[in-house]
């Protein structure tokens, strides 16, 4: 039996395949990729979309990650001076 945990990786690969295959088939032969998928663009433009929507995705992930990073960074508390855990670990050992 395969738990939840593998279930939603072989999705994952599954889906990251049929990606790259269909980026690698649109970026080889855009002309039979536009016609499979109905469009109405010739080779330039259809190819042009191809690398501008996965370009424009992977900016808005990297900037969504920055501003998380920033937004942790800002509201999360600096943490104690060395030397107060060491005076801390020390008042406890004379207890």
């Amino acid at each position: 039996m395969v738990s939840k945990d593998q279930a939603i990786g072989g999705a994952i690969l599954l889906v990251c395949v049929l990606v790259a295959v269909f980026y690698i088939a649109a970026v080889v032969a855009p002309s039979q990729m536009s016609n499979l998928l109905h469009l109405t663009m010739d080779n330039v433009t259809f190819r042009l979309w191809v690398v501008t929507i996965p370009v424009f995705v992977a900016f808005v992930a990297i900037m969504f990650i920055g501003a998380w990073i920033g937004w942790t960074m800002a509201t999360t508390p600096p943490p104690k001076p060395i030397e107060e855990i060491t005076t801390e670990i020390e008042d406890k050992k004379e207890e």
